[in-house]
């Protein structure tokens, strides 16, 4: 059946108000007020702004050429339901486009409001400095944050598929509100980064056949092996954390894991996360091998009175005491692997730990303390990682600590602004 002329007409409407309706998504740099210190990255900024551009030039092609092809003779030897069904592919390519607009919407509109746009400015600026590496191993992504409701955070990393199709171009890190504003929001926003870090250095794949092959070597039950493996993507992010911003990443982990017993010794076999009473203990162990100092073993010991593993059932009981045992293997694991792309170093020595052992951050902090100015010339991770162990040190109190940081969050995004405006 032929499609009908009132039939073309109504698809014809539908498509050109979808066409009035992409004219009118304008550019982010059109329509957000925002003092010039909240902005985005440049690069971030350009970026984004490059995606919709180019996908609202494909989505606008698509539907002319649904119009032209509508007016054209092969739809009048066509039915209505085959219009239909291109017609719908249209939309749904629209409502992808919307999903993407929607995606970065968060990430823009923030930085309108008053104080949180200037500090997640500043979160920008941490978060580049996490990622970056004094060996120059990889080119880095813009990353971007965003602050939103919840215990945890998330990333969705660059140079990921966005719904809909296409490559995201830009990380997207989403921060909890909660942890606004005190030093264990590096312990979330740094374990992020790592995500993003992870990728770029291919860090799950080459970790993976390490484990595989400890299943098969009978260095331990292969079921505590084959949970390392599941769990690695998130145990290489708590790494990357920890060689950053120090013992504010334990702490802070502590924060969010902080839950009802029940939560902390859950074993869910699907989840990417290590159990969270384990992850604790990684964290630790970690520690210990990456920055020697007692606080290692006043931190587990503090963790262990919490949750105590008296009361769980006898299986349950000698999984976790297994994996336990595992753990400075483990974390030896993790500190000495040398991924191709680092080309020759460890882990541990790309990350350049030794500057950032706890003596060092403490003389830092009393260097700072009496000449404060030096602490706003720091690289932004090592700054929270100074705060952080002052605070673990008992030399910072809570309430100093979050006046420090809101003024330090103004500062990198300050200077950030006027490093870019100078370029």
């Amino acid at each position: 059946m032929a499609i009908g002329a009132h039939a073309a007409w109504m698809l014809a409407q539908e498509a050109r108000s979808l066409l009035n309706r992409i004219d009118r998504m304008q550019p982010f740099a059109l329509i957000e007020p925002m003092v010039p210190a909240a902005a985005l990255p440049p690069a971030a900024q350009a970026a984004i702004e490059r995606h919709l551009t180019l996908g609202r030039r494909e989505l606008r092609a698509m539907v002319r050429q649904f119009l032209a092809w509508l007016r054209g003779p092969a739809a009048r030897r066509g039915s209505a339901a085959d219009a239909q069904r291109r017609f719908t592919f249209v939309r749904l390519k629209f409502n992808a486009a919307l999903t993407q607009f929607d995606l970065f919407i968060d990430v823009v509109t923030q930085r309108s409001e008053h104080g949180n746009g200037v500090w997640i400015a500043g979160l920008d600026a941490v978060s580049a400095d996490a990622l970056r590496l004094p060996g120059g191993y990889f080119d880095p992504p813009p990353l971007v944050c965003y602050l939103d409701r919840g215990p945890g955070a998330a990333i969705r990393r660059a140079r990921t598929r966005l719904p809909g199709g296409g490559e995201n171009p830009v990380a997207i890190i989403r921060v909890p509100r909660e942890r606004m504003i005190g030093s264990s929001i590096a312990s979330s926003l740094v374990h992020e980064v790592g995500h993003q870090g992870a990728a770029l250095l291919d860090l799950v794949a080459s970790l993976r056949p390490v484990l595989q092959a400890l299943q098969q070597g009978g260095s331990g039950p292969p079921q505590v092996w084959q949970l390392w493996e599941r769990w690695i993507s998130e145990v290489v992010a708590d790494f990357w954390s920890l060689a950053r911003v120090g013992v504010v990443a334990t702490l802070g982990l502590i924060g969010v894991l902080s839950l009802p017993r029940v939560f902390v010794f859950r074993l869910n076999t699907d989840d990417p996360h290590p159990v969270p009473w384990l992850r604790v203990k990684l964290s630790c162990a970690l520690g210990r091998l990456l920055y020697p100092h007692p606080q290692w073993t006043r931190i587990e010991r503090v963790w262990d009175a919490y949750y105590p593993l008296a009361g769980l059932a006898l299986q349950e009981r000698r999984l976790l005491e297994a994996l336990t045992a595992s753990l400075p293997a483990m974390a030896g694991l993790l500190a000495n692997h040398r991924p191709r792309r680092l080309r020759g170093a460890s882990l541990m020595e790309a990350m350049a730990v030794r500057q950032r052992q706890p003596a060092v951050l403490a003389r830092l902090f009393r260097s700072w303390h009496a000449a404060p100015q030096r602490m706003y010339d720091g690289a932004p991770s090592l700054v929270l990682a100074v705060i952080g162990q002052a605070r673990a040190d008992g030399l910072l109190a809570p309430e100093d600590e979050s006046v420090l940081l809101e003024r330090l969050l103004s500062h990198w995004a300050m200077r950030a602004t006027l490093e870019s405006s100078a370029r």
